[in-house]
């Protein structure tokens, strides 16, 4: 029997296929402040310290926490996600989708590649739809709490994320098999078969990588903000992007439509390909 070509859709989080940033549906609120109050004083150590964004916020939510005698465990992070909102027909994407490559022939895989934090999307609604989370994550001490960053995931690291899912890594800490030289058919996941969603700056890297490597890079935005969509616009004039979309997922979105026609180029173009190694 024929094996089936696995296509991944990897999806950044926040902005992607939710509304705002993570931190701020729970956790912000538990300290006390305004999203604004916070990424302020977040914006303030990067540059007063010339540091990475990324491991300035998760510093201060350590430092914010322990400030107001707030514990971070994994499980008081998974209990805000619970409270994540999600565009428009996110919940039912994944059986969606995976439904329509059954129905075709292909294996639906989906990723999280996201400068968020893993424990808060584990908590969502949507984890268990992910065949692995790509995304930041803390250290924890022997009563569990959270006491340093483990993991810090900005654009250089999303388009690390890329090529362990062209290889089939799992972990964060490999810095050996996904450097390796291994020849294309003995990739799991080749980039022509990658579908990459965005909406940020931190994406435009991978978006770009994907796109340059034969896969599809979807921009896609908030159809209730229109600066959101000027910026996807953009990305396309740019040629970092395949396609922009609103971000609704429901059956009838433009959304559906095209990663549906998608996958349908994908998987003829690998039955071609089957039939150009005919002996």
């Amino acid at each position: 029997m024929r094996k089936k070509p696995i296509i991944a859709l990897i999806y950044d989080f926040d902005g992607t296929l939710s509304p705002g940033n993570m931190q701020e549906f729970g956790f912000i609120q538990a300290i006390g402040q305004t999203p604004e109050e916070f990424w302020t004083k977040s914006n303030e150590i990067a540059e007063t310290s010339d540091a990475s964004n990324i491991l300035s916020y998760m510093k201060l939510m350590i430092d914010e926490a322990k400030r107001q005698g707030i514990k971070l465990r994994k499980q008081d992070f998974k209990k805000f996600g619970e409270h994540i909102d999600l565009f428009e027909g996110v919940r039912g994407w994944f059986k969606l989708i995976n439904e329509y490559g059954e129905q075709n022939g292909v294996i639906i895989e989906h990723y999280i590649n996201s400068s968020g934090l893993t424990e808060i999307i584990e908590g969502s609604p949507i984890a268990d739809e992910f065949k692995h989370i790509y995304a930041c994550s803390f250290i924890y001490n022997s009563k569990g709490e959270a006491v340093w960053p483990g993991v810090a995931v900005d654009y250089t690291a999303k388009t690390q994320a890329l090529f362990k899912i062209n290889k089939g890594v799992f972990t964060a800490r490999d810095s050996k098999q996904v450097n390796e030289s291994i020849t294309e058919d003995a990739k799991r996941i080749p980039f022509p078969h990658m579908i990459y969603f965005g909406d940020g700056e931190t994406d435009i890297p991978s978006m770009k990588i994907v796109k340059m490597f034969g896969g599809n890079s979807i921009a896609v935005f908030n159809p209730e903000h229109e600066k959101k969509r000027a910026q996807a616009q953009k990305l396309l004039r740019q040629e970092r992007v395949n396609f922009i979309t609103p971000a609704n997922y429901t059956k009838d979105s433009r959304t559906y439509r095209l990663v549906c026609t998608i996958i349908d180029k994908i998987k003829a173009e690998y039955d071609l390909k089957q039939y150009g190694r005919y002996r």
